[in-house]
């Protein structure tokens, strides 16, 4: 189970929104770079990058941030928002992401998503984003007709890296992770599948890390950490030991 601190890019700045609400922003830092390496700083084994102003215009837009967030993490970096074509699938590649999360070109071209996968084995991630039940787009201003089960098995044996499930009701609530939706997710398809929305605390860790959510790959924190609700250092601890002990 690998634990994933977020950063989230609006206008060069990093930011948390209230259930995807662009005009409920808080911003914690002006210089993501300097956030990324205080990430690795504390363990942290991945970075999860999402370019909230690219989500709605469709391309990236925080290039800049992005690259200074490459230049400082020296550990891999996942990166969804407006990445909606191979031109864009391979220049991220090309510049050193690890993997790419789409999201809203998986519900409009599902094509494009597996021929990205085939291309790029174990680097191409699909971000389904859910309010009650129904996938999100275009920064999740817009909700689709198809349910996140219905466009997580649209990807079955496509290759595929990883699934991202958020629940938009609960990101940046701090009211603790959807564990049974994300759940019944992971046991219902193949791919691996990643919490997003609402960590809050060590005991959402300890209830994540809890054998009937097994099937879960890893979890996504952002607002937890900035606020100092969740510390990273004893989350990752507390990771470890649950792996150590299950081993």
């Amino acid at each position: 189970m690998i634990l994933y601190p977020a950063i989230d890019l609006k206008g060069g700045s990093v930011v948390r929104l209230r259930q995807g609400d662009m005009d409920q922003a808080t911003v914690y830092g002006r210089d993501p770079g300097a956030q990324a390496k205080a990430f690795v700083a504390e363990g942290f084994e991945w970075i999860h990058v999402v370019d909230l102003d690219g989500a709605f215009a469709g391309a990236s837009v925080n290039a800049a941030a992005v690259d200074s967030i490459l230049d400082q993490a020296q550990v891999p970096v996942q990166l969804g928002g407006g990445i909606r074509d191979m031109k864009a699938v391979d220049a991220w590649l090309k510049r050193g992401v690890a993997r790419v999360i789409i999201g809203t070109a998986a519900v409009r071209d599902p094509e494009f998503v597996k021929a990205a996968a085939r291309a790029h084995p174990g680097k191409v991630a699909v971000g389904v984003d859910a309010r009650d039940g129904r996938v999100a787009v275009q920064g999740w201003a817009e909700l689709s007709d198809i349910t996140a089960l219905d466009l997580a098995r649209r990807f079955e044996d496509a290759g595929v890296a990883a699934i991202i499930y958020t629940d938009i009701a609960r990101d940046g609530l701090l009211g603790g992770l959807n564990l049974e939706s994300t759940r019944d997710l992971a046991e219902a398809v193949t791919i691996p599948v990643i919490a997003s929305g609402g960590l809050a605390d060590i005991e959402d860790v300890r209830r994540l890390l809890a054998p009937e959510n097994g099937a879960i790959a890893g979890a996504i924190t952002g607002r937890a950490l900035y606020d100092g609700r969740l510390n990273g250092r004893e989350a990752l601890a507390f990771v470890r030991a649950a792996k150590t002990a299950a081993v």
